[in-house]
């Protein structure tokens, strides 16, 4: 049996120096895909093994070419893929097959990746626990009976557990950064901009969602992200990669903790993101608690008018078709019929909003090199449950404000990086943002880098 390299940016080595062939890293990863998928259900839409096999071995006798040559890669389920079933975990499109691929996708391939099948997504992207009604529910690799986070839960999953190398995931509102925490992984939501997308859908107002990468560490992060990143002439958003320097040593940690008080917290969040804060002071960053730069519910009204804005923009045409329609959950129904009665001063006031956030968190990078927020407000919940309706006695009023703490930086399209911090008394994961300013990418995975060496978890695996 062959083994494969821990990390991605090692097999893509050995790859291209001719000390594994591609068919053998292949056999290899389907291999693991056969032992560990069906306890998990992170990889869904999985081609035929003599297809992959075939594909391996005809590069084999290429060249190498491409930064991810010879990699197998399963892709979102949100994205399109040319000759491989697209579901978007609807039932609307549960035998859609595209004719074409999305750009990510392309990307991928063009790079030399070898695109194996999809990860698994909740229906429409929606909500923050991946399960829907095509595939079901892909459970966490550190207890099969809890939830993998979501959207990007397959993605996570599959890199948590060694089926994957590398993964692609999205984020709206963390929708990439909740699955890499309760998974133990890397996941950065990159400055709005950097990672293109198709021309065509409206990018221009809708300026809330980004495709990103996973990994298990955060050299690996850049290789993906700079296959993702490449500039394309056609997309309207510049983003200049700020320069990054290595280390913690003094650097300076803005820590915003819940908001002022405002978040509510299930117990033990919290202080675990405190302790490695503390660890980082340790290794020479400091670390000050800073206010927030305006109230909570401004935040939360700025987002969820944007956020239904975008939603139902994304899936009006199918709502009005009564046979879709009927066949879309109940928070997708919700979102879009709220979003197709805002006004133009409702939206309006929102942005207002956002460019006042963005202004706040911006000055605070005059002081600090990142800022510091939980990934989540919750641990991983059992995975028959659809939603926390309640954190630490606090009801939640909407099906997705158990993840306000991702709010700020999906509203101002700011550089998120979870960086994962431990583990609770459960022995579930848990991480912490950190988030940099507009185009501080690399300084992100530069720290996550310095943290990553210090670390003790990055020696853990799942169970599963």
């Amino acid at each position: 049996m062959t083994t494969l390299p821990q990390t991605a940016a090692e097999l893509c080595r050995a790859i291209a120096e001719g000390r594994l062939k591609p068919s053998e890293v292949m056999a290899a990863t389907l291999d693991r895909i056969e032992a560990v998928n069906p306890k998990v259900n992170a990889i869904v839409a999985l081609r035929p093994r003599a297809d992959l096999m075939a594909e391996a071995e005809t590069l084999d006798r290429t060249q190498p070419r491409g930064a991810l040559f010879g990699l197998p890669m399963a892709v979102k389920d949100l994205q399109a893929t040319k000759g491989l079933r697209t579901t978007m975990g609807s039932p609307i499109y549960a035998d859609h097959v595209p004719t074409e691929d999305d750009l990510l996708p392309r990307r991928l391939r063009e790079a030399g990746a070898i695109i194996i099948g999809k990860t698994n997504t909740p229906e429409m992207g929606l909500g923050s626990h991946t399960y829907n009604p095509v595939y079901g529910a892909t459970r966490n690799p550190w207890n099969p009976e809890r939830t993998a986070g979501g959207s990007s839960g397959g993605a996570a999953v599959a890199l948590a557990t060694g089926m994957l190398p590398l993964a692609d995931g999205s984020d709206m509102m963390g929708s990439l950064r909740n699955p890499a925490a309760w998974c133990g992984v890397y996941g950065l939501r990159p400055t709005f901009g950097l990672v293109p997308e198709d021309p065509g859908a409206d990018k221009i107002l809708h300026q809330i969602s980004t495709d990103g990468p996973l990994a298990r560490n955060p050299a690996d992060l850049t290789l993906l992200l700079d296959v993702l990143a490449a500039h394309d002439p056609r997309w309207p958003h510049s983003v200049t990669r700020l320069s990054a320097t290595p280390g913690l040593d003094g650097k300076r940690i803005g820590w915003l903790a819940d908001w002022g008080g405002a978040w509510p917290f299930e117990d033990g969040i919290l202080p675990l993101c405190e302790a490695a804060l503390a660890r980082m002071e340790a290794a020479g960053a400091t670390v000050d608690r800073v206010a927030p730069p305006i109230p909570r519910n401004e935040v939360w009204d700025a987002w969820i008018t944007l956020r239904s804005l975008a939603v139902a923009a994304g899936n009006e045409a199918d709502y009005r078709s009564e046979n879709a329609r009927a066949q879309m959950k109940e928070a997708l129904v919700w979102e879009i019929e709220r979003g197709l009665v805002l006004s133009a001063a409702d939206i309006r006031r929102a942005s207002a909003t956002r460019a006042r956030l963005f202004t706040g968190l911006a000055e605070l990078f005059a002081d600090f090199d990142a800022l510091a927020l939980p990934t989540t407000q919750v641990w991983p919940f059992p995975v028959e449950r659809v939603h926390p309706t309640e954190i630490a006695g606090v009801r939640m009023d909407t099906y997705h404000r158990w993840m306000e703490c991702m709010t700020p930086v999906s509203l101002t399209g700011l550089p998120a990086l979870s960086v994962p911090i431990g583990f609770g008394p459960q022995g579930l994961p848990m991480g912490m943002q950190l988030i940099g300013p507009r185009g501080g990418d690399d300084r992100l995975i530069a720290l996550a880098s310095a943290w990553h060496d210090t670390s003790e978890w990055r020696h853990h695996t799942p169970p599963v």
